[in-house]
């Protein structure tokens, strides 16, 4: 099993956690708060979410440790080592670092994507 296959899966994976914590963050921004706040608000309601999902999957995939076949050990040993850096490292420590740096420039998209993405409203 190649690395490559256990970042593919585990890119899959995250994409859940991002969408959700980021979603709740603009839920905020979008009301009028700053980004030190949508940033708060998302980590409050997220993170327990995020982290019993990631505690649950770290449980399965460290189940597959214990199979008689090298390659599904690996890739257990892997998925769990990746989620557990995901999950705790990324979205909750390097994403809120990054979002605080950069202020309310992480909102903003290039002028050419404003141009021609759709205007998306999803509560009408």
């Amino acid at each position: 099993m190649s690395i490559s296959a256990i970042y593919t899966v585990i890119f899959g994976l995250s994409l859940d956690y991002q969408v959700l914590l980021i979603t709740r963050m603009r839920e905020r921004w979008d009301s009028g708060q700053g980004t030190d706040e949508a940033m708060a608000y998302g980590l409050e309601k997220t993170a327990l979410v995020v982290t019993g999902a990631a505690a649950i999957m770290i449980g399965v995939f460290a189940a597959f440790a214990f199979t008689e076949v090298a390659n599904t050990r690996q890739f257990g040993v892997g998925l769990a080592i990746a989620v557990l850096v995901d999950a705790t490292i990324v979205r909750l420590v390097l994403l809120p670092a990054t979002m605080i740096l950069l202020g309310d420039v992480c909102w903003k998209l290039p002028a050419c994507l404003d141009r021609r993405l759709p205007r998306l409203d999803v509560e009408g």
